[in-house]
């Protein structure tokens, strides 16, 4: 049977009316599907957060024959699932919130099961197209080598400045925001979560601050602006150092801030101040001693260290934490190929053995929740300039990111943890935190 005459047998369509029925029914998922004869099933426990249209048997009849998150996430991003509905943010929270109160159980599953309509529709099942985009090994973390590591970066960050800019604030902040008001605007929350970075490393005239990881170089622009530092940032990405040099000169500060296409490993010299903003997500767990050694040596011995980054909720036992969940493969091979993400503990127990004393893990959680959410907003109010500079696939890609992402930081496991850090046994902050949150400039400090 051709696609287009099963799109056209009501026995098809009959049998997913019942089949949707049934899982919408055992499942309580908020979610409405609209199916290629025009034909709605709703589900049973309110009105839908969203509503999603399948283009025809051979779709479903796919998902059936792989059921799984990335079957899922493929046949959406080709097009064979089209969100037509609701907002797609909304209805990833709503999904999230029930399956928080209500996980179906396999004996409520198969309890009146219309077996008979698995047949005819798998049958009718169709190939669902691959992702253009896609790294298949990237579901390994992080290999041992910068050209391994250019290529992983340079996949996700490469994708175009002008795309970037499209979500991000107009300092191109990529990173975690700090909401000094919780309905804040991006721009205001990037600019006081620069100022409070700074504020942490303590800087003044005069300091050394290396920035690992330094994006479009918004923080080294800032600290030379506010605090008077000379600084110097490094990052795999091409297309970031390009434009990072450019907005250095643009503020006028090419004279004391530098932008250099360098592997972290490859630096010598010492610094009275490194941050590393966003980057330790990519070095690997198993990588981290060589790491935070590297940057311990880097710093000097009255030298201050803050490492922003993400992590993941611990586990009962090691190799059940590192074990990736269905949406971590789905990240890994399409999104962020060679992440890896801890959890604090862990990190701050290899920071230990590395030779830094902590002294301050702030977590910040909610504020990167918000955060992504206004990406997801900025992205959604921008998408067809996005579908023109990048295409339709990786459009939906990043939207069903950014909200899926949104939605594992406010209510899943993802947690964002900024730790300050010395060399063990270095004297040099002061006894209290009441000089972080004393005077600080309206709005961030520009």
């Amino acid at each position: 049977m051709t696609a287009d005459a099963a799109r056209g047998d009501p026995r098809l369509a009959e049998a997913a009316r019942r089949l949707l029925g049934h899982l919408l029914a055992v499942s309580g998922l908020p979610v409405a599907v609209r199916l290629w004869d025009g034909s709605r099933v709703e589900p049973p426990d309110g009105p839908p957060a969203g509503t999603v249209a399948i283009s025809g048997p051979g779709v479903l009849g796919a998902i059936l024959a792989r059921p799984s998150l990335d079957t899922l996430f493929r046949a959406y991003v080709t097009g064979g699932l089209e969100p037509v509905e609701g907002d797609l943010l909304r209805s990833f929270e709503a999904i999230a919130t029930r399956k928080r109160a209500r996980r179906p159980r396999w004996r409520s599953v198969l309890a009146g099961f219309p077996w008979a309509t698995l047949v005819p529709l798998w049958r009718a099942r169709t190939r669902i197209p691959a992702i253009g985009h896609a790294l298949p090994e990237g579901e390994r973390p992080a290999g041992s080598g910068r050209a391994t590591d250019e290529t992983l970066i340079r996949f996700h960050y490469d994708v175009g400045n002008d795309f970037y800019a499209l979500f991000l604030d107009p300092a191109m902040v990529y990173s975690c925001a700090y909401f000094r008001d919780p309905e804040g605007d991006l721009a205001t929350a990037q600019r006081d979560k620069l100022e409070l970075v700074c504020r942490k490393l303590r800087l003044r005239p005069g300091l050394r601050l290396l920035d690992i990881g330094c994006g479009w170089g918004a923080l080294l622009i800032h600290a030379a602006r506010r605090h008077g530092i000379v600084g110097h940032g490094v990052t795999l990405s091409a297309a970031q150092a390009e434009l990072a040099r450019a907005r250095v000169a643009e503020a006028g500060l090419a004279d004391r801030v530098t932008i250099e296409l360098r592997d972290y490993r490859e630096l010598s010299g010492t610094w009275d101040r490194i941050a590393s903003i966003g980057m330790y997500e990519h070095v690997g767990i198993d990588r981290y001693p060589e790491y935070f050694r590297k940057i311990r040596d880097l710093l000097a011995e009255d030298g201050v260290f803050l490492n922003h980054g993400i992590t993941r909720r611990a586990k009962s036992g090691p190799r059940r934490f590192r074990r990736p969940s269905a949406s971590r493969r789905i990240i890994l091979r399409y999104i962020f190929p060679g992440s890896d993400l801890d959890h604090i503990g862990h990190t701050l127990e290899v920071m230990e053995d590395a030779g830094f004393e902590i002294h301050d893990v702030e977590g910040l959680r909610r504020h990167y929740a918000r955060t992504c959410r206004l990406w997801y907003q900025r992205l959604e109010a921008a998408r067809a300039e996005a579908e023109r500079l990048v295409g339709v696939e990786r459009t939906r890609m990043w939207r069903a990111y950014l909200a899926g992402v949104s939605v594992g930081f406010a209510q899943g496991p993802l947690r964002l943890f900024q730790v300050v850090a010395t060399r063990r046994g270095a004297a040099v902050l002061p006894w209290t935190r009441d000089d972080l949150y004393t005077g600080w400039p309206a709005g961030g400090g520009g």
